[in-house]
């Protein structure tokens, strides 16, 4: 596996970047001012945009992984290796995402831990509802993963 910052042409990346937040003009607003990783093995499996949110705080405002390479530990290497990444100028990385069954898990197995919510956020930022795995999205709820020893 292989992991590669993309500094030009992210919105290449749109196709991936869908996946995890539907719509085009929200990822607009965090794109530009994030770093892109782009995860290869072979070719194309995941994306990650981290931004920074200053005081020693980065947020992954999206990852996403192709669903036929999805459950296979490339998210999970992707959100690793961010985390190593953002280590020597942070403290903590954060991620906001729909209150689901299979995601919260995800990260938790990733080492975050809950943190705090938004409540309607969903259904108050977006223009159509959002649905992951049949549950309609309504809270965006935060978790935390501290990038070194507390």
């Amino acid at each position: 596996m292989n992991v590669v910052i993309i500094n030009d042409n992210k919105k290449d990346f749109l196709d991936l970047l869908l996946l995890a937040d539907e719509q085009e003009d929200m990822i607009d607003k965090y794109l530009d001012r994030g770093v892109l990783f782009a995860l290869y093995d072979d070719d194309l499996k995941s994306i990650c945009v981290v931004t920074d949110e200053g005081n020693g705080t980065f947020e992954i405002q999206n990852i996403a992984t192709y669903p036929q390479f999805q459950g296979k530990g490339y998210g999970r290497h992707l959100i690793n290796y961010v985390c190593e990444y953002y280590k020597r100028n942070g403290t903590t990385m954060i991620v906001g995402t729909g209150d689901t069954p299979i995601i919260i898990p995800f990260y938790e197995n990733s080492g975050f831990v809950l943190s705090h919510r938004i409540e309607n956020y969903f259904i108050e930022h977006y223009d159509e509802p959002m649905f992951e795995h049949g549950v309609q999205l309504k809270d965006k709820v935060y978790l935390k993963r501290y990038l070194r020893g507390v």
